[in-house]
């Protein structure tokens, strides 16, 4: 599970899990580039 972010209305990152954004844009990834859920020293 990865926490994801958006650029909403007034400018502000706005933070979901979900892929797609209300306004049906595609998401970006909130963590750093070499991050992973699996590895538990990233």
């Amino acid at each position: 599970m990865h926490l994801m972010y958006y650029i909403d209305d007034q400018g502000n990152r706005a933070y979901t899990l979900k892929k797609v954004s209300p306004n049906g844009g595609v998401t970006k990834s909130a963590h750093p580039a070499r991050f992973s859920p699996d590895d538990k020293f990233s």
